[in-house]
């Protein structure tokens, strides 16, 4: 039935609202952020009766009820009633209703067909396959890392070392005696803070908690952004894993996508019968890829809805940064669009002017309420100054993933060694574009899915020789600028590419290879934190300078990483190849005696032994442009990293390098 819009106002003895006339300004302009405690199922008392007051966005609805055990799931028994100020939002306090209760909004749209749509603002959701949602409060946890949010900004800054362990929530661990069930969030707060703290990672990024029908989109399809998944626990139990994470020091981010929504029933799409949250016009409001449905980034309220969900979570659960899915497909019309597929921006191009505009919003906000956070990208094209700041012309994310150094990278490290003679610039073209953004270098869960095996399997030779290129891998990668990420599994080697119906791996690590790589990246974990060349300028050029990108006939490279310090300067040294280099002479920018500090070759971590022990006594021989050098071993496909002992460490660090 059809109800007066001014049946609220009227009728103000059985309802309520919670809205000022300032945050309906607010939502119409697109600049309400804290949509998430005006919106949605809230418990309250009115005149002396406990219930809750729901709210809900159905602009072009004809009627609005809620729906739940409590009227055995009848529509027009508890009406939600329009406002008068043309805001679309139908509201209304109902006694009884309290929290704990399922329930769902029975739209009536304008042709006369009834919808049963799930809150999208709702806290907490039945699990999977049910879909109603559930009345919660995100009060009631008393949270204990303060320690860590006062010191936050200290943790995560710019020249911060920042590796983050990338982890899906329901294939980490499982529980095989019990029907390989998951764990809880309490569960994982034991056992993955463990873990965590034990190989030194710094970070924890948790693919898309926030509440998906289909398990196997791993969290990507959402419909439940104000609420974590309730396959592992309720709302105050997922606090609860952050919580233990940041006492322990550990950070937490979280993966977010705010490029698509799934066409599931009760969720987002058609949410009053027409395209509310999604452009109308397939050409813009559908993805080719994941079929799914693309957000309408120039409507204001739905800039509202999306911004409040990223403040939502760095408010109520403390989150120290938000990875951004698929910023590449928000930021081109024709994303994956043949020609006659796309609309073209009002000037002619293919720029997606409305989601860039979401998008420095969505920053400046984020960074204005939480300077000590960040936001990362995955981008994957050349689009310039992601990572830079919106009065500079930027889109003002704090980091963004290198794809173009994963890509090559792995590439590289595809070919038997005897040809990367010929792809030598595969492994160093990265330095070119380097520091142009504050990149991340990821090795995620894409590179380990749909066939592509995982990255112990896609290195070639034998069983060794498989071991010591994923050892080299690693090395290379964190000595290389920026900030790390490694998906789960990657840390002890697994050999068969991860499956979300599977626990890890982890009867692999009875196996000294495997125990070898685990080793191996909790001491790059250490050295990585502890080193300041290998974090203080990551990104930028003053913190890296070649040594010698040439030698491609023995497929090495040597590198420096640098702070304000000469000695803390350490000076790397990649073998590409099995070959064991002896009497290989090096250029080194200070005399006296250098030591080897790392070298992925160490029988600790399963390696042949070929170590550079004891000193290593520089001499008076000109190379590499050093006035010093000095003769050292290289080591079957390995790293091998030193640094200045004792000895002339008056060279200057060249600010311009």
């Amino acid at each position: 039935m059809a109800v007066r819009k001014t049946q609220i106002k009227n009728d103000i003895g059985n309802t309520y609202t919670r809205f000022t006339d300032f945050d309906i300004h607010l939502f119409k302009s697109g600049r309400h952020y804290r949509l998430y405690e005006k919106l949605g199922a809230h418990p309250a008392e009115h005149n002396g009766e406990k219930g809750t007051y729901f709210a809900v966005w159905a602009p072009n609805a004809k009627a609005v009820s809620v729906l739940g055990n409590f009227n055995h799931w009848t529509s027009g028994r508890h009406l939600l009633y329009p406002r008068w100020d043309e805001s679309g939002i139908w509201e209304g306090f109902h006694a009884g209703i309290l929290p704990g209760e399922v329930y769902k909004y029975a739209i009536q749209t304008a042709d006369g067909q009834w919808l049963e749509k799930a809150d999208p603002f709702a806290f907490y959701t039945e699990t999977p396959p049910r879909t109603a949602s559930i009345i919660w409060h995100t009060a009631g946890y008393n949270w204990n890392d303060q320690a860590w949010m006062n010191a936050r900004k200290e943790k995560q800054g710019i020249g911060s070392p920042m590796s983050v362990y990338e982890v899906h929530l329901g294939s980490w661990r499982r529980v095989p005696e019990e029907g390989n069930r998951w764990l809880t969030y309490r569960e994982m707060a034991v056992k993955l803070v463990d873990y965590v703290k034990e190989t030194g990672f710094t970070h924890v990024e948790f693919l898309p908690v926030m509440e998906h029908p289909f398990y196997g989109s791993w969290g990507y399809q959402i419909t439940g952004y104000f609420a974590p998944t309730s396959r592992y626990g309720p709302p105050q139990d997922f606090m609860y894993l952050i919580d233990t994470l940041h006492q322990a020091g550990i950070g937490v981010i979280l993966d977010w996508v705010p490029s698509h929504f799934p066409g599931d029933d009760h969720g987002l799409y058609r949410f009053d019968g027409t395209h509310l949250y999604e452009h109308a016009d397939p050409r813009k409001g559908f993805h080719p890829d994941w079929k799914s449905y693309i957000f309408n980034y120039g409507r204001n309220e739905v800039r509202s809805f999306l911004i409040s969900n990223a403040l939502f979570w760095l408010d109520k659960y403390h989150v120290d940064g938000l990875r951004v899915d698929a910023v590449a497909s928000m930021l081109y019309l024709d994303y994956s669009r043949r020609e006659g597929e796309w609309v073209p921006n009002q000037y002619g191009g293919r720029e997606n002017i409305e989601a860039i505009s979401f998008l420095k919003e969505f920053n400046e906000t984020v960074y204005g309420n939480y300077p000590d956070v960040c936001t990362i990208a995955e981008e994957s094209t050349a689009w310039p100054g992601v990572s830079r700041p919106t009065y500079l012309g930027g889109l003002g994310f704090g980091q963004k993933w290198m794809m173009g150094w994963m890509h090559d990278t792995l590439k590289y490290f595809r070919h038997d060694p005897i040809h990367r003679a010929y792809h030598q610039n595969e492994i160093t073209f990265s330095i070119m574009y380097a520091f142009t953004e504050n990149f991340m270098l990821p090795l995620s869960h894409d590179e380990v899915v749909h066939g592509k095996g995982s990255l112990l399997a896609r290195m070639p030779g034998d069983e060794w020789r498989r071991f010591a290129n994923l050892r080299l891998l690693f090395a290379y990668m964190f000595s290389h600028p920026g900030t790390k990420l490694l998906f789960m599994g990657g840390e002890i080697g697994q050999s068969q590419e991860w499956h979300h119906e599977q626990s890890l791996h982890w009867h692999l690590l009875q196996y000294p290879f495997h125990q070898g790589i685990q080793k191996l990246i909790t001491d790059l974990n250490r050295l990585y934190r502890h080193e300041p060349a290998l974090h203080k300028y990551q990104f930028e050029p003053r913190g890296f300078e070649w040594v010698d990108y040439s030698d491609r006939q023995n497929s090495v490279i040597i590198y420096q990483r640098k702070a304000d310090k000469p000695h803390e300067l350490i000076q790397i040294v990649c073998n590409f190849t099995p070959e064991v280099r002896h009497n290989y002479r090096m250029g080194v920018p200070a005399r006296g005696t250098w030591k080897e500090i790392f070298n992925s070759d160490n029988p600790m971590y399963q390696g042949s032994g070929v170590m550079n022990t004891g000193l290593l006594n520089t001499q008076p021989i000109k190379y590499h442009g050093c006035d010093y050098s000095l003769s050292l071993t290289l080591p079957p496909l390995a790293s091998v990293w030193l640094k200045l002992e004792k000895g002339d460490s008056g060279f200057e660090l060249d600010e311009a390098s």
